[in-house]
């Protein structure tokens, strides 16, 4: 510890030299733009939100705190043929040196936006702070009254479109008496168009709308008119009212190449029909059922063009395995007096069927192993888009430091089998089509099967499952309804030294429940918010985001209540069996909540709360081990090991059955910041832990009491380390535990103020960000 402390002092002179050296590249005569603030004299205008108008941005800080990178460019040497200099330089980021020209295209910009909120005489002026070689830039913006509207009237002399907006009039976002801002006109002007092309409107755009705006002499008043302009054919003066399309005909080429041509005159097609007045066409042979091309199409022939329709029959198809991309293309036909439109739906197959190889290497609990699996997909098995997959795993571990077995063998091996099979349809009797096509929900089975060789017993896994998952509002919001899930736990041999020794011993009911034959047959729904949607997650550039989990799940209610109609017979530990076999009862409830706050372009602060119980009861006083909760490792509380904390101020017995509990609370901030390449830093706090709601004498202190729990959550606290591959995160974290809840009082209690490395540090790996 003592070396520890050592070298934290050795970091920090370092950095102190470093930065007496931060000019050290700023050439004479010109300065190092050291630090740039924005300051109002409005608390309506907040600096923030022009932060993004700012030009030029001093070098960037690890934690918001110290110009690491810069410090790196400075400790290169002026010869710039070596390699380490030029090593130091491409890792480092060479000073920022301020520009007369960058700040008055901020003050410019800056004063623009500001005016654009309404305060139309707001001005912007640059001070600067110099001393020595480095400017500290501050914009200080006076916004002035602010101009409000005082009359609102609209120029439009087409009939239908002044019907169609006084319909949608208490949409508007215009009113007397709003400020001036012209981004909300743009808004205004945005939704118009929105709303003319959900009405057959297929040409029209924003820019066929304007306004005109007269600022009445010596007040703060103005009176605005919005203007509709009328449709303009092409190189022609004569205009003419905007034309109202309706859908003619809908067409389906299902063998479109986007690669090769964008012409539909080029399509390679040699077969045709018609379904339900659909012309499909083809080549060769028609991969998909027409009846589900139809029932994802939104587009209806003789109804107004909808552009709504539109992006959601792009939705439904991109839902479809069997399709690699969708294009729908309308083209303008003149019926009479009528406009009307041939829409075509152009599908490109994708690849069908696959096979895949995976490897991985496995540490439970520094047992170290490896694992190979093979599976096969078809993406269109009966010619709906219905993807199959079948998957065969094999592993194997070398176990070490077991006890209380008498097996020779002291080796893991594991063989399994799944198999699901998934219709991008609602597959449930009794429903209406109409629901159905409403609600795009996904229909998956599954079968899954493990065979499990331990040295001290063998154990086979089989569960079945039947599941619905759709989502809704541009996929921000999931949600996933587990119909029937059954699970059966199946144990044919255990190690009679094992048994005797191990689960016998002491009578620990906990060990002998998660030991026996088991079955489980549960429903559950979940619920996902993500407030990004499909966007990518990128904290250095994203904004604010924030994500909402909720789960809920119960088992054994109808087994509980056939058996008690039906006055089955109990066994031996007063439990009802079905086919001599006890079935598992219990309510579950989880609730997580993330949220991630940028700061600035290279640093965000992350927070996460998460809470959870399970309540056995009826045919069950234990909640099954799958289902229990633990505490601990990479994704809890980081200074403790995984499944090594709780429950409550149990000191753990080196059995991590025993560290389980039925209430679990984790709570995480975590600020984290880029450092370079794909290098990202973090420093975090946790706290949580686990408690049971039986006292169970095998986890004293286990139990969750109101006036004590609080008295148990451990703290921990540490550093991260992260390698962001864009495709997922290579994760290392290490932790120092702060509060052991395990102590009551003393100097153990509190390893903050008394560290011991060797006692208190726990190293995480892991794969994706904590939360």
């Amino acid at each position: 510890m003592k070396k520890g402390f050592r070298y934290a002092i050795y970091a920090t002179v370092i950095f102190l030299l470093a930065s007496c050296s931060s000019t050290k590249y700023v050439p004479d005569g010109a300065y190092l733009l050291d630090e740039v603030r924005i300051q109002t004299d409005n608390k309506e205008i907040k600096p923030s939100s022009l932060s993004v108008y700012v030009r030029q941005n001093p070098n960037s800080k690890w934690f918001s705190l110290i110009k690491t990178q810069l410090y790196v460019y400075n400790w290169s040497g002026r010869d710039s043929t070596r390699w380490i200099n030029r090593t130091l330089r491409r890792l480092g980021d060479a000073p920022v040196i301020y520009s007369e020209t960058e700040t008055g295209r901020t003050s410019e910009e800056m004063t623009k936006a500001v005016q654009n909120m309404g305060y139309m005489g707001a001005m912007v002026e640059p001070v600067r702070q110099v001393r020595k070689k480095k400017m500290k830039l501050t914009y200080k913006v006076t916004a002035g009254k602010p101009y409000k509207v005082r009359t609102l009237k609209y120029d439009i002399r087409d009939s239908k479109i002044e019907e169609y907006l006084q319909q949608d009039s208490a949409s508007t976002l215009l009113s007397e008496g709003m400020y001036f801002d012209v981004n909300t006109l743009d808004s205004e002007r945005q939704r118009i168009t929105s709303h003319l092309l959900q009405n057959g409107y297929y040409k029209f755009n924003k820019d066929y709308i304007s306004y005109t705006a007269d600022t009445v002499r010596n007040t703060y008043l103005v009176d605005l008119t919005l203007h509709l302009s009328p449709y303009r054919l092409p190189n022609e003066e004569k205009t003419q009212n905007h034309r109202q399309y309706t859908i003619n005909k809908v067409n389906f080429i299902t063998d479109y190449n986007v690669l090769e041509s964008s012409a539909l005159s080029s399509v390679e097609v040699n077969d045709s029909l018609h379904y339900r007045g659909f012309p499909i066409y083809y080549k060769d042979k028609l991969y998909l059922r027409p009846k589900v091309l139809t029932n994802n199409l939104r587009i209806t022939p003789g109804s107004l063009f909808n552009e709504q329709d539109v992006q959601r029959t792009y939705s439904n198809f991109g839902r479809l395995q069997a399709l690699k991309y969708t294009n729908i293309r309308f083209f303008e036909t003149q019926q009479g007096d009528s406009a009307k439109l041939n829409a075509y739906v152009l599908l490109t197959k994708s690849k069908h069927q696959s096979i895949s190889f995976e490897v991985e290497g496995t540490n439970s609990a520094g047992d170290l192993g490896a694992a190979a699996s093979v599976a096969f997909q078809h993406r269109n098995l009966f010619k709906g888009s219905e993807a199959f997959m079948i998957k065969l795993r094999g592993a194997y571990e070398a176990v070490s430091g077991l006890q209380g077995s008498g097996a020779h063998n002291q080796n893991y091996t594991e063989l399994g089998a799944e198999t699901t099979i998934n219709f991008p349809r609602f597959m449930f009797p009794f429903l209406s089509n109409d629901f159905k096509r409403r609600i795009r929900a996904t229909t998956e089975f599954g079968l899954q099967y493990s065979y499990q060789m331990r040295p001290e017993f063998t154990r086979i896994v089989a569960s079945a499952g039947w599941s619905y998952k759709w989502g809704v509002q541009r996929q921000r919001s999931q949600h996933r309804i587990d119909l029937l899930d059954i699970n059966y736990l199946y144990m044919p041999w255990i190690d009679p030294t094992f048994k005797e020794n191990y689960l016998e011993k002491d009578e620990n009911y906990i060990l002998q429940y998660n030991y026996d034959d088991r079955l489980i047959v549960r429903t559950g729904y979940s619920y996902t918010y993500n407030s990004t949607g499909q966007a990518l997650m990128n904290n250095a550039v994203m904004g604010n985001s924030y994500t909402i989990r909720v789960n809920f799940e119960s088992a054994g209610n109808l087994l509980y209540a056939v058996a008690k109609m039906g006055r089955m017979k109990k066994n031996d530990n007063g439990e009802y069996t079905l086919l001599s076999i006890p079935f598992a009862q219990y309510l579950k409830g989880d609730f997580d909540f993330a949220k991630n706050i940028v700061i600035d372009n290279r640093n965000s602060l992350a927070f996460h709360f998460g809470a959870g119980i399970a309540v056995p009861y009826g045919n069950a006083t234990i909640i099954p081990f799958e289902k229990r909760y633990f505490s601990g490792g990479a994704n809890s509380v980081r200074g403790w090991s995984v499944r090594d904390l709780g429950p409550g101020s149990f000191p753990g017995d080196d059995n991590f059955l025993n560290q389980s509990g039925d209430i679990k609370l984790d709570m995480s901030i975590e600020y984290r910041t880029r450092l370079f390449w794909k290098f990202r830093g973090a420093v975090f706090v946790d706290a949580g832990n686990i408690w049971t709601l039986r006292d169970y004498k095998d986890q004293p202190g286990g139990k969750f009491k109101f006036n004590e729990f609080y008295k148990q959550i451990a703290v921990a606290y540490g550093l991260g380390l992260r390698m962001d591959l864009d495709f997922f995160v290579l994760r290392f974290d290490g932790g120092m535990k702060a509060i052991n809840p395990v102590y009551k009082k003393g100097k153990d209690r509190y390893p903050v103020f008394h560290p011991d490395f060797g006692r208190d540090f726990a190293f995480h790996f892991a794969v994706g960000y904590p939360f």
